[in-house]
């Protein structure tokens, strides 16, 4: 497709600026990656230049370049940035003759461009945003070519294996955003500051091929890394697919055959068992190739993801537990109790909330250091993760608060003979240096049942919490419950 304007402003300079600025790959050093898909797009498109542009502000940089010795040039001197504001490909056979580039002082002058092939590069700079183009793949000659449309579907290829290196790169510099955000919070600090490290290196991605006639497989070198599998191993696609565990395999499969179908695209993440037993969690990205209006063969990249995938699961760990008694975090409790709630008004099942507060905890605090202090939380952490409480649910909501959901019928056929076990198991005694008496730590519970008249977590933390104030005001190491005024439970 031949550009009709070469001139003009560009509605989206701002979004490609911001994606340029997400991706951190302006003025970085050259990548074997991209380096070869330049060289590819020359050798099959018969040019002797070949580069991978991208736009910045006032210059047009290029990542990789192969025929080309300098890095950059003025953007006004730019024919990439033409099918970039455009956002589709541009096709010169013939740039001197050509009433829209001849006096082009690029194709006047050194090095006297005559045919010119580009498709733009794109990128979506935020999950919510179209992708926007950033740059191109370009093919640069000074002899004349004819109009083949070939040339842009070659590139446009090759377009799809950069754009997925751009989006490995994104995704990457996005985690390790994150991580920098939430890293005060990870419990293992220095394993997940090496995830990190490791994370600014460009994921691992091979590209794969196969017929659907006759099922012949083509895979890059890269791809048989992923699997660990010696480089030019035959295997064929039902070889490939048995290094998934079946549930997965059945994923990736479905997303192949509907891809087939329907002649779209497909994106999963998939776990993947390699030949050495080692398991990798892996990306699989997708499209089908027709010809004549038909598929004839899937192709697509997989990325290794695995070190991602851990640091997300890390981090949604670390927002759901915390850190210092393993319990649900304030977050995850009132999400929990929230789905608890709602779930047993429909099934009609019995639920209990019980609130706790440490009793003394302040005095350990002052007294005998927070050290000391925090050996109390981790003992009433302990208590409410004990055997006898499985199947319910424990949280910290801060400081010496902690709430107890109750839904198991054995506990909650004898809630005052629970409290009153409670009661015990948070007893203890915290010896300080220097101390005449050790101080006796104990819990002080209020609870509430889930009834008609008090059915959202808002109004049942209320109730809990009169009783437990009833409990604290009365006689501290007790409990109460919420509708059996006066009647408190000791152990």
């Amino acid at each position: 497709m031949v550009a009709q304007e070469t001139s003009g402003f560009d509605p989206r300079v701002e979004e490609r600026l911001q994606a340029l600025g997400a991706l951190e790959i302006l003025d970085t050093p050259p990548e074997r990656e991209f380096d070869l898909v330049a060289q590819l797009a020359a050798e099959l498109l018969g040019c002797p230049i070949a580069m991978v542009s991208l736009i910045d502000a006032q210059r047009q940089w290029f990542k990789a370049r192969y025929g080309l010795q300098i890095s950059e040039t003025p953007l006004e001197q730019s024919f990439c940035r033409v099918p970039v504001r455009l956002n589709r490909p541009l096709l010169v056979p013939d740039a001197q003759a050509d009433p829209q580039f001849r006096d082009h002082p690029l194709v006047k002058g050194d090095p006297n461009i005559r045919f010119y092939a580009g498709v733009p590069l794109r990128i979506a700079a935020q999950p919510d945003r179209d992708p926007v183009p950033i740059g191109t793949l370009c093919a640069i000659d000074n002899q004349a070519h004819g109009a083949r449309p070939h040339d842009l579907r070659v590139l446009e290829g090759l377009g799809q294996v950069l754009e997925a290196l751009l989006a490995a790169r994104l995704s990457e510099a996005r985690a390790r955003h994150v991580a920098e955000q939430y890293g005060q919070a990870l419990v293992e600090k220095g394993r997940l500051h090496r995830q990190l490290q490791q994370a600014e290196r460009l994921a691992q991605i091979g590209s794969w091929r196969f017929t659907l006639a006759d099922g012949q497989v083509e895979w890059s070198p890269q791809l048989y890394a992923i699997y660990e599998l010696p480089p030019g191993s035959v295997i064929t696609s039902e070889e490939a697919y048995s290094f998934f565990p079946p549930e997965d395999r059945a994923r990736l499969q479905d997303a192949v055959d509907q891809a087939v179908s329907t002649n779209s695209g497909f994106d999963v993440e998939v776990t993947l068992v390699t030949a050495m037993l080692q398991e990798r969690r892996v990306r699989s990205i997708g499209e089908v190739e027709s010809r004549d209006g038909q598929p004839v063969a899937v192709f697509g990249v997989f990325q290794d993801i695995t070190e991602r995938h851990e640091l997300e699961s890390a981090l949604r760990e670390a927002a759901d537990v915390d850190e210092l008694t393993r319990l649900g975090s304030r977050k995850r409790c009132n999400a929990h109790l929230d789905q608890t709630i709602a779930r047993c008004l429909a099934e009609g099942a019995p639920l209990a909330l019980i609130l706790i507060d440490l009793d003394h905890f302040k005095a350990v605090n002052d007294q005998c250091g927070h050290a000391a202090g925090d050996e109390v939380l981790r003992h009433a952490g302990q208590a409410l993760r004990a055997c006898w409480l499985a199947g319910s649910f424990a949280g910290r909501m801060g400081g010496d608060e902690f709430v107890l959901l109750l839904t198991e019928p054995d506990l909650l056929a004898d809630l005052p003979g629970t409290m009153r076990r409670l009661l015990a198991t948070l007893r203890q005694e915290v010896q300080c240096a220097g101390a005449r008496a050790p101080i006796q730590v104990s819990g002080t519970l209020g609870a509430a049942w889930l009834s008609a008249d008090c059915a959202d977590r808002a109004t049942l933390m209320s109730r809990a919490d009169q009783a437990l104030y009833r409990a604290k005001n009365a006689v501290r190491g007790t409990a109460a419950i919420a509708g059996q005024d006066g009647a408190l439970i000791e152990t």
